[in-house]
């Protein structure tokens, strides 16, 4: 008796225990399969938003090529200058420091030190005192993935040669959007041309300018040396060809010693 009633205790023992198995394996299961659908739903939604980003049919994104041979504005620096593609502004005589500036329109550091100093800087150059170069890229539109950058560099090649190289300069980051990457529409630039005194007869041609996108292979060519040259970000000045601290830049009386210091140097 006593034997059966331990192979009775066995026996019920030994059949929890494969019940408490089976249950255990029935919750790896709902586990698993838990999981799995959960990680198709989690590839489901990830699909759905590629595809409906790869399906999105917004404005086109204007693409610029590097071309040695491409036109570049009125009095722009050529191809194998030691600042190729820069505009110069200015009556510096032969001789006087050099100033370039590497900035790109979408730049909010750019548009803080136009902000902050553009006229102190633009007066060194109208006084004669330093040769200013502005060199433009448009790496900012790689980063933001659209092309206000290219776009907006090209109409001020198209402003160049109606004679408002500064006044454009000075309207377009005066209007640069307050979020970075919102950009410019071609509307505006043909609208910042009127802005910076573009009448006349020279309006159409500087609107027709602006919508075949003349010099948008002059601002390809300039950001390529920006790559080439290893121009970390911008602003980035350089007097002389030593790089100037930002914060001098947005200082008048610093940058004008600065200036002063180069040119007694010489």
């Amino acid at each position: 008796m006593a034997d059966n009633g331990n192979n009775r205790r066995e026996k019920a023992a030994a059949a929890r225990d494969a019940s408490n198995a089976g249950e255990k394996r029935r919750e790896r299961t709902v586990r698993i399969v838990g999981g799995l659908t959960v990680l198709v739903v989690v590839i489901g939604i990830i699909g759905i938003a590629v595809f409906a980003r790869s399906s999105d049919t917004g404005p086109a994104v204007v693409t610029a090529t590097a071309d040695p041979s491409a036109p570049v504005p009125a009095g722009v620096l050529p191809a194998g200058d030691a600042h190729e593609y820069g505009v110069v502004f200015g009556t510096a005589p032969a001789g006087a420091p050099v100033l370039e500036i590497w900035e790109d329109f979408q730049c909010p550091s750019c548009a803080a030190l136009e902000k902050a100093n553009g006229a102190g800087i633009a007066k060194l150059a109208q006084d004669g005192k330093v040769s200013l170069i502005w060199r433009p890229t448009t790496f900012l539109d790689k980063n933001l993935g659209n092309d206000s950058s290219v776009r907006a560099v090209a109409a001020w090649g198209c402003a160049v040669d109606a004679g408002k190289t500064l006044e454009f300069h000075d309207v377009i980051y005066a209007n640069q959007p307050a979020n970075e990457g919102d950009g410019y529409t071609e509307d505006q630039l043909i609208s910042f041309g009127e802005q910076a005194g573009i009448t006349g007869d020279a309006a159409a041609t500087f609107a027709t300018c602006v919508k075949d996108g003349t010099y948008l292979s002059w601002a390809a060519n300039s950001t390529q040396v920006f790559y080439d040259d290893g121009i970390p970000g911008t602003p980035l000045g350089k007097l002389d060809g030593t790089e100037v601290a930002t914060e001098v830049l947005a200082d008048p009386a610093a940058l004008e010693k600065a200036v002063a210091d180069a040119a007694a140097a010489k």
